[in-house]
């Protein structure tokens, strides 16, 4: 478990330090008071990522030009320091290149209201989605997307470029093809993997017999140098790389049907929590840890019915950071300490 956080610069907080306890531990306050900042600074300090924004630089204290976080995982002292200049990553006083060893400890698995948005949002949601499981379990797996992003963004600027040159945008397709060809394909075999195991956690929230399927659906055909060849004149056009990993997307299906033109706004709900479910069960089965599971003010708009299946259905073992800004919703909830913030200060309860 995450025994510790220390916070310097971080979002709202010039400085702030808290002991967490195993199991539960409630934040509590009003909006505003830097409750999902919290949250956010432990997925920071465990996964070196944001579960709020693909860019860290926006967790940077106003005024400030960088931040640090801390904190006790087991045995372990992990600490971070990010400048848009530098970032330092130090493991037991230990400064770590490459950071395999320092990623190995720690899991996380977010839940927001904003996770309807796997369901009735764009594609880019869904494949976010699946990046931050994948880095935390296949450790090719963050190479791979960043060689391929490189490669991806070097040929778009020169497709954006006034007088486009065929035989520099040639230069890109090798990478573009290596690199996407393996993404693509770890993609596919991740989707295989959750599918039994968002099902099955479909099931047991909705408690219906209604069916939760979920497809790859690759932004590029088996043939991938056939596709880029094959969409060059169209790329001159729109200026862009217009087939290849970064269209991926998965296809949610509830009773056969498309979930985010189909299915209810409680439905669609459902799914998205069966979605992070899956995420936490992929850690226990193959991994055997229970992840950190970050639970940001969505117990207070679920419904009686998805709050007390949700509840039941959360790994026992996991420990569980959960914000709201009210605890009039608890009812039958695991005991855990109560951190009141009030004008940015923690209050213990």
């Amino acid at each position: 478990m995450l025994a510790e956080l220390q916070l310097r610069n971080f979002r709202c907080f010039e400085s702030l330090g808290i002991e967490f306890a195993p199991g539960f531990n409630f934040f509590v306050g009003r909006n505003g008071q830097g409750k999902t900042s919290i949250l956010e600074a432990a997925c920071v300090l465990l996964r070196l990522q944001s579960q709020r924004s693909s860019t860290l630089a926006p967790a940077v204290r106003f005024g400030e030009k960088s931040f640090g976080v801390s904190g006790r995982l087991e045995n372990h002292l992990l600490e971070f320091r990010y400048s848009a200049l530098r970032r330092k990553v130090a493991l037991d006083h230990v400064e770590q290149r490459p950071l395999d060893e320092y990623l190995r400890l720690g899991r996380v698995v977010s839940f927001a209201n904003t996770d309807i948005e796997l369901v009735r949002g764009g594609s880019e949601t869904r494949r976010r989605y699946l990046d931050f499981l994948a880095t935390q379990i296949d450790p090719l797996y963050r190479p791979t997307l960043r060689a391929y992003e490189r490669a991806l963004r070097s040929r778009n600027a020169l497709l954006k470029s006034p007088h486009p040159r065929p035989r520099e945008i040639a230069a890109y397709e090798a990478p573009l093809l290596e690199h996407g060809s393996k993404l693509g394909g770890m993609r596919a075999k991740l989707v295989e993997r959750l599918a039994p195991l968002a099902a099955a956690a479909h099931r047991e929230i909705s408690g219906t017999g209604e069916t939760l399927q979920l497809r790859f659906a690759p932004g590029n055909s088996d043939d991938f140098a056939s596709d880029l060849a094959n969409s060059h004149a169209q790329e001159l056009r729109l200026r862009q790389t217009i087939v290849g990993p970064h269209r991926d997307d998965i296809e949610l299906l509830v009773e056969a049907k498309t979930a985010n033109q189909y299915a209810s706004e409680g439905q669609q709900r459902t799914v998205a929590l069966a979605l992070k479910i899956a995420q936490a069960r992929i850690f226990l089965m193959e991994e055997g840890t229970a992840p950190l599971l970050l639970i940001d003010d969505i117990f207070g708009e679920l419904d009686p019915v998805r709050r007390n299946a949700l509840l039941q259905h959360l790994p026992a073992e996991a420990q569980k950071f959960v914000t709201a800004t009210s605890m009039q919703w608890r009812e039958n909830v695991g005991e855990g300490p109560v951190f009141e913030l009030e004008d940015r200060t923690l209050i213990p309860r």
